[in-house]
């Protein structure tokens, strides 16, 4: 695996539903390294820290394979066009990674980068935000169908991560897979 793009985001205020609400979903990619700590990346924010954030929400990556699929079921929705890509980061990934696959991660599992050591902690939730962002209403509910929602990791060992940081897998316990764990808390 590698890192393809480091994104982040301060929160600033969109209409939803009619309504003004904070959001920091629309991370930008970053050029040169990022400090990461045990709570997250330097100059990343989260507007809801209920849902995200914290130490086991420091850090959100997203499989970019998966960005094809997004770009289709958006076109088809018509809210943009077929050939109109999305920029890493739109779907408020901490790190765009080429080959992550939450069917092979588990909670545990140590992505070994270059100088810093993170953990698969749970899978992302998507709310109304990222149905806003993604300009139609059963976004979430595709990301449900799915199974495709990203990995919250944990920071073990906070230094430094850029675009181009390969990634070592290294397995954890083995008990609990990211997309099952995902899929049995949709359910309930």
């Amino acid at each position: 695996m590698k890192v393809v793009s480091v994104n982040r985001a301060q929160a600033r205020p969109v209409l939803m539903n009619g309504r003004r609400v904070m959001t920091a979903i629309g991370k930008q990619p970053v050029a040169g390294r990022v400090h990461v700590s045990r709570m997250g990346l330097e100059g990343d924010e989260q507007a809801d820290l209920s849902v995200h954030g914290g130490p086991s929400k420091a850090v959100y990556a997203y499989g970019l394979a998966h960005y094809a699929f997004w770009q289709t079921v958006r076109a088809q929705a018509q809210v943009s066009l077929w050939d109109e890509a999305l920029a890493p980061g739109s779907l408020g990934e901490n790190l765009s990674i080429d080959a992550l696959d939450e069917s092979t991660l588990w909670v545990g599992d140590q992505l070994h980068l270059p100088d810093c050591v993170l953990a698969v902690s749970e899978p992302r939730f998507p709310c109304g935000k990222f149905n806003a962002v993604m300009g139609f209403a059963h976004a979430s509910k595709m990301m449900v169908q799915s199974g495709w929602c990203g990995a919250y990791l944990a920071v073990i060992a906070p230094g430094t991560l850029g675009m181009g940081d390969m990634i070592r897998l290294e397995p954890g316990p083995r008990e609990v897979n990211l997309r099952d764990l995902f899929r049995a808390r949709a359910r309930a």
